[in-house]
């Protein structure tokens, strides 16, 4: 899997590095915060681009706070179960390799620096725990084998 055209651009123009589930924990523990950006398929996700578009955006309103990379299409499924966001693209965000947040999906632009702000606050923890959309949950009365 590749990336969509505006992202390989903005990958060049910034010089981001691509991580890889084999190289992130790597590439992470060299700097106290980063922020992943996760694409998912831009082809198919009209926000990937949209997002793509944020990341050097919020690179510069932060002012070096955290360094950025792009997560390979090829790691993204691995490294979603493993930050256990439920939607791309997100952003990701690592201090000192551990899990500090994400933001999932298109936002308003002061959203995004209230929320990030927020998150660069916080300290290393473990992911959330997946949520299931309303509906699929396995209480008895949505358990299929309850009587």
């Amino acid at each position: 899997m590749s990336f969509i055209p505006l992202v390989r651009m903005i990958i060049e123009e910034n010089n981001y590095p691509i991580v890889t589930e084999e190289s992130l924990d790597e590439w992470a523990a060299a700097h106290d915060v980063v922020m992943l950006f996760f694409g998912g398929d831009g082809e198919r996700l009209d926000e990937t681009a949209d997002v793509a578009v944020v990341v050097p955006m919020l690179d510069r309103h932060f002012g070096g706070r955290f360094k950025s990379a792009v997560v390979a299409r090829e790691s993204e499924r691995q490294l979603q179960v493993r930050y256990r966001f439920n939607a791309f693209p997100t952003l990701v965000f690592l201090k000192n390799g551990g899990y500090l947040g994400a933001i999932s999906r298109m936002q308003d632009w002061g959203d995004y620096v209230a929320m990030v702000e927020e998150i660069l606050k916080g300290e290393p923890g473990d992911a959330p725990a997946f949520k299931l959309p309303h509906g699929c949950g396995t209480d008895e009365s949505t358990d299929a084998t309850a009587h």
